[in-house]
């Protein structure tokens, strides 16, 4: 009973996720959620209770996706810089592929027409950011003179506002190779010994599709 239970509210956030994400919080009602995961607006209510609540179980889920993620990259490298470059991308390739992640980043934006309180995005990513860069800075990776959490700052705020530039221009097609070309920026301040180039092809990054010699 309780896998059940379970699977439908996970059908549910899913749809909701879509038509958030599509539609915004306004444009989605319980009878549009309803009709595109085939459970009734009983079946909604009985599980979150109204809209809001779905709502946040939407962001709740954005935020679920990070954990796993950050703990599969800090398996897979050793440097603390190549795990930060390599959960970039793979947070971006999130923006730009989940629809749960889209839609969680599109709620908190519109998060005055949602009468819940929503977890805040950011503080928990300069947290994971800085927390690399000590790291970086104990590995003798980080340039001298460089304050770890200071630059966290800066790293998150470049980051999330190349992800916003990116959605507004292309809807993030091109997110990866705008990533790119922002570490090689970012890079050449934060690097000891820059390398940003071999760096980024040591994670496996994607070089942007047309490279200018």
């Amino acid at each position: 009973m309780q896998g059940r239970a379970e699977t439908t509210r996970r059908c549910l956030v899913e749809a909701a996720a879509r038509l958030f994400e599509e539609r915004g919080y306004a444009g989605t009602s319980i009878s549009d959620i309803s009709a595109l995961s085939g459970r009734t607006s009983g079946a909604i209510y009985f599980h979150f209770g109204n809209k809001e609540q779905l709502a946040l179980a939407v962001v709740e889920a954005h935020f679920a996706t990070w954990p796993e993620m950050i703990s599969g990259i800090h398996r897979s490298y050793e440097s603390a810089l190549e795990r930060l470059v390599a959960l970039s991308f793979s947070v971006a390739r999130a923006f730009r592929d989940d629809v749960v992640v889209r839609a969680g980043s599109r709620l908190w934006t519109e998060r005055r027409a949602i009468d819940t309180p929503l977890p805040a995005p950011f503080l928990g990513w300069i947290d994971t950011v800085g927390s690399l860069l000590r790291e970086a800075a104990e590995q003798g990776e980080l340039a001298g003179g460089l304050a770890p959490e200071t630059a966290a700052v800066g790293v998150v705020y470049a980051f999330f506002g190349m992800h916003t530039v990116s959605d507004a221009l292309d809807g993030r097609d091109q997110i990866e190779d705008r990533l790119y070309d922002l570490w090689l920026l970012l890079l050449a301040g934060l690097q000891a010994k820059p390398d940003a180039r071999e760096l980024l092809t040591r994670v496996g990054a994607p070089g942007p599709s047309c490279l200018v010699p």
